[in-house]
């Protein structure tokens, strides 16, 4: 007979009751979803443990100590397993590991109970069982202490090239001028000296400044010297991602607010001198209210006193193109007509929303190119990608070039409009003054999932590069990075302009990144690879197997993007949502890069279409021959969407009675709509599928493509299950937006990321020398400058929505004290 001492509570004896519920829901659920993906060819692993987690909630009910070995094997098994998959990577074993070592706690908690209960199950091995399973969590607890990503390609410092230790391929300078035998920068990419007077630096696009005040040494010093808000921020529930680089000439720094509100303030104090305000009306946003930049013009033997002598030029969401003094903001009446250009002149049919100016001019011999952002996904009659080129002075068209017919090269005959659908050139083009060319980024036809109803012209140019001639309006060549896109792989990027030297002969070319991962050199007067390209056989099938190209180009210069995806890569919070992504992998449709789209099923695309790189672009170092490219790592999870299906959902363009249903992916005039889940999620958690890094930032020598270094980019501090941040100062590597600035000390200025952090990091070993927490989402490129002899670095908080950053208005300085 037991005695009543011996019984345990009744709180505990609920508590052992509760577990083993717990414990055999959870059981259920992953035995179940085991046997589910081990049909499906996936891991054997979760049925075997959802049949331990079955049995220990078995015996624990019975009060059986039992239980406790059953569930000690059973967690063993698991850590075996987890290794085995993937070794120590800390934040991979995170669903592995966390939660079965937390049941382990619970069901060791369980056996005060279980021992009152069951005294003969208590044997010489328990106490030996018990103190090995917690020096097994013990062990797994010291590994994820370790860095939890061990970056990949890291090179030892003494190889860097760096002033300090150059690599035996390449002479390096310590000066402002490249060393004869090395890859150097042109000399206009480094006229920036103490101003930042175009969105790139210079329209050579290097993002590269010669100050060096600031150093990896004191850069922990940096203090905030202003701060200044705009005051447009959005009133509903409007997206807004402004993406703003300001311009700093002279004494002011020009800012353009997501609304294209620009502002004058004195660079020294932030105080603000002049704004303008186009009122731009909030129905004319299309997916986010964006101003990435403007540009400053200074009129040819124009008095200095004269108004507009020196201009600025930028593109509204509206679709205007206008031009303010850069001393007052007064509109300059010389410009079109009194200070304004109609942009959809000759566009066609549109509405508010759809054709769209988010980036800065480009102005190459006194001419202003502008493209802009149609909308994506809403129809094949979409409004024209035309590009075209605007007299600075005069706000005259100087020409367009309209793809789908070449012999227009002003406006189109009465009656017409230029070719709709074709490709556009929604972010900045760079430019040689010296060549008198333009290099245009070129995105999808109108349509990103389909291709079947391109013309040959379409397929020929959409996702190129294009050089045109500034002069005339008349393209000189292109360079296709896709064939026959079907994955809005659109060029993002804003293309680097550098000087190599080949064989003892200057070669100057064109660093190109692209959002596949790949970057191309090219020779920029010609178009052709300083390193080889190789067309290699990719998947064929999905809805339109004889459209898809039987090869893609590769750079085997360098690629940013990793292998290609398994199942082990799935992850989540817990097991439960890391299964029901292994489970959604084996059901999906992939086959590596370019995984034809298809409709019975999702399909997978990896590197999704936010990159690889995006509109951030990379930097350039001149003097150290150094490339820094930030770069997302995430998957999407697509399926295309019959167009029954799509009218069942009640999708409908954004020209459809009402205005459209949709934030896009319609895609009207087409067999299917497009259903994307970019970043692909879980539902419930909202974390991603795919393990981290989501995003990384990587030193490239650019003589040779080389990896220096490779390090994850951004904390896990703003990131968390169910949306609530978390707040580990960890390295994850988040998803990113924006890019860096260099300097001639060795410095690397980047925030991006979504913890809402700005960083200085030491470009000769990526770590991080100093950091500050912003007031808002820091989605934007830097910029820096110099005043009266002091350094500033600057950045545009404005936050992301689509980046699910916080909004905001601010515009900050720091310099040292």
């Amino acid at each position: 007979m037991t005695r009543a001492a011996d019984r345990p509570h009744p709180f505990l004896r609920a508590y052992v009751v509760i577990l083993a519920a717990v414990l055999a829901l959870a059981g259920l659920v992953i035995g179940g979803g085991g046997a589910w993906l081990l049909a499906l060819g996936g891991s054997f692993y979760y049925l075997l443990a959802g049949l331990g987690l079955l049995a220990t909630a078995w015996f624990l009910f019975r009060g059986r100590v039992l239980a406790v070995w059953i569930y000690a094997v059973t967690f063993v098994f698991t850590v075996v397993w987890a290794l085995w998959e993937r070794g120590l990577n800390g934040w991979a074993q995170v669903p592995r590991l966390l939660g079965p070592a937390i049941i382990l706690v619970l069901v060791l908690l369980a056996l005060p109970v279980l021992r009152r209960t069951d005294p003969a199950g208590i044997g010489r091995g328990m106490r030996g069982a018990v103190a090995a399973s917690l020096a097994i969590v013990a062990l797994g607890l010291a590994g994820l202490a370790q860095p939890l990503w061990q970056p990949q390609g890291v090179m030892a410092q003494a190889e860097l090239p760096s002033s300090e230790a150059p690599p035996a391929d390449v002479s390096v300078d310590a000066s402002t001028e490249p060393a004869p035998n090395a890859p150097r920068v042109a000399q206009a990419m480094l006229e920036t000296g103490a101003d930042w007077p175009a969105y790139g630096g210079t329209y050579h696009s290097t993002r590269y400044s010669p100050l060096d005040q600031i150093t990896p040494q004191n850069a922990g010093e940096l203090t905030q010297m202003w701060e200044f808000n705009t005051g447009d921020l959005p009133e509903g529930d409007e997206g807004y991602s402004p993406e703003n680089t300001p311009l700093k000439v002279g004494d002011t720094v020009f800012v353009c607010s997501p609304m294209g509100i620009v502002i004058g303030l004195d660079a020294a104090s932030g105080r603000e001198e002049w704004r303008f305000d186009p009122q731009v009306a909030d129905d004319a946003i299309p997916y986010g209210a964006t101003c990435r930049g403007v540009a400053y013009y200074e009129v040819p033997d124009a008095s200095s006193d004269a108004l507009c002598a020196t201009r600025i030029i930028w593109g509204t969401l509206d679709a205007r193109l206008l031009a303010i003094d850069a001393a007052t903001g007064q509109l300059c009446t010389d410009f079109g007509v009194n200070g304004q250009v109609n942009l959809e002149e000759g566009i066609g049919d549109t509405v508010p929303g759809w054709y769209a100016v988010t980036s800065a001019p480009t102005i190459v011999r006194g001419i202003a190119v502008i493209g802009a952002q149609v909308r994506d996904g809403q129809a094949e009659d979409a409004p024209s990608g035309v590009v075209r080129g605007y007299d600075a002075v005069t706000g005259a068209l100087a020409w367009a070039w309209d793809l789908g017919n070449p012999g227009v090269t002003g406006l189109p005959a009465e009656g017409e409009v230029y070719t709709r659908g074709t490709p556009n050139m929604w972010t900045t083009a760079s430019g040689d003054e010296e060549l008198g060319h333009v290099y245009l980024p070129l995105g999808n036809s109108s349509v990103d999932y389909y291709g079947s109803n391109r013309s040959e012209l379409e397929n020929e140019y959409a996702t190129s590069l294009v050089a045109v001639d500034v002069t005339t309006g008349r393209d000189v060549w292109h360079f296709r990075t896709v064939n026959n896109d079907v994955w809005d792989y659109d060029l993002g990027s804003q293309g680097t302009l550098v000087d190599f030297t080949v064989d003892g002969e200057t070669v100057p070319v064109i660093v190109l990144p692209s959002k596949q991962g790949d970057l191309y050199v090219l020779d920029r007067r010609s178009g052709e690879p300083l390193f080889p390209v190789e067309q290699r056989p990719t998947p064929r099938g999905g809805v339109e197997p004889e459209y898809l190209a039987e090869t893609q180009p590769f750079s085997t210069y360098h690629t940013l993007a990793r292998r290609n995806l398994t199942e082990a890569d799935m992850w989540g919070a817990t097991p439960i949502d890391q299964l029901w992504c292994r489970i959604q992998f084996r059901m999906a449709a992939y086959d590596g890069i370019y995984t034809p789209p298809t409709t019975d099923r999702h399909w997978i695309q990896y590197p999704g279409y936010n990159g690889g790189s995006d509109w951030g672009g990379i930097a350039i170092d001149p003097t150290r021959g150094i490339i820094v490219a930030n770069y997302n790592d995430m998957p999407n999870h697509n399926r295309l969407l019959t167009r029954e299906e799509a009218d069942q959902r009640g999708l409908a363009p954004i020209n459809a009675p009402g205005g459209a249903s949709d934030e896009g992916g319609v895609q009207s005039g087409a067999p299917y709509a497009i259903e994307v889940n970019a970043g692909w999620r879980v539902d419930w958690t909202g974390l991603l599928c795919k393990e981290p890094p989501y995003g990384g930032i990587r030193a490239i020598e650019l003589a040779t493509g080389r990896t220096l270094w490779d390090k994850p980019f951004g904390t896990a501090r703003k990131n968390g299950p169910f949306g609530i941040p978390s707040m580990l100062p960890l390295d994850i590597g988040t998803p990113n937006n924006g890019g860096s600035v260099l300097t001639a000390s060795g410095l690397i200025f980047i925030a991006a990321a979504t913890d809402d952090l700005f960083r200085a990091i030491d470009i000769s070993t990526g770590n991080v020398v100093w950091e500050t927490v912003l007031p808002a989402g820091g989605q934007s490129n830097p910029f820096t400058f110099e005043v009266d002899g002091k350094q500033y670095v600057g950045l545009m908080t404005g936050g992301h929505h689509f980046m699910e950053t916080p909004i905001g208005d601010q515009v900050i300085a720091w310099a040292l004290p």
